[in-house]
């Protein structure tokens, strides 16, 4: 699973992106696993929206597959 983080998100994940070897996850899931080991990432991701193959989750039990492009974007002003 490839993630890619976007402007606040890439600055608390302290990285522009991150390969997953995971097996297919729930979004809610996903967003567990990603905040971990990073506390600030874990604050920020809530806030976030999750794009899978370019399409917005919006259910957290929404299943994501293990070969899935995930774009991680923060709440923007003006947009």
């Amino acid at each position: 699973m490839k993630i890619t983080f976007y402007a606040g998100a890439a600055d608390a994940a302290g990285s522009p992106g991150a390969e997953l070897d995971a097996s297919d996850l729930t979004a809610a899931q996903l967003t567990a696993l990603l905040g971990r080991d990073n506390a600030r990432l874990a604050e920020v991701l809530p806030r976030c929206t999750l794009l899978v193959d370019g399409t917005a989750v919006r259910d957290p039990g929404t299943l994501i597959g293990a070969g899935a492009r995930v774009d991680v974007l923060p709440p923007f002003a003006g947009g």
